[in-house]
């Protein structure tokens, strides 16, 4: 095996470690907001990709090394965040009546996920300047 082919296994491992604790993580939060939060809006998938929207954005304009990248980037992050539940959440509220709150909620993730990692991209890159 090349240095290249043992480079690339070892990114591989690190971003399925970053995707395991990401993942944890995820359930962690998701839980601890649902266990408080009683209305129909999912407030706890809405902050959970908020917030990794903007630590994407940060990570990304900090311009960091491909290991930071594959182990918090595509791994812990891409573990943590989670549009695919997103999309169910929307399409449930949809179903069950919320069309308002499934409208608010689907086109609210879009733009503030959107915002978030403009914010953190901004940020990140005036870091990793000063």
């Amino acid at each position: 095996m090349s240095a290249a082919q043992l480079g690339g296994a070892a990114l591989i491992g690190w971003a399925a470690v970053g995707g395991g604790l990401g993942a944890a993580a995820r359930y962690a939060v998701d839980t601890a907001v649902s266990s408080r939060w009683r209305r129909t809006f999912p407030l706890g998938t809405f902050l959970v990709n908020l917030t990794g929207s903007l630590v994407l954005g940060l990570l990304v304009g900090l311009a960091s090394g491909p290991t930071t990248m594959a182990l918090v980037g595509t791994g812990v992050l891409g573990g943590y965040t989670t549009f695919s539940t997103a999309s169910v959440d929307t399409v449930r509220l949809a179903r069950s009546g919320h069309r308002g709150t499934a409208l608010a909620y689907g086109g609210g993730t879009m733009l503030a996920t959107i915002a978030a990692a403009l914010a953190g991209l901004w940020l990140g890159s005036v870091w990793a300047t000063a």
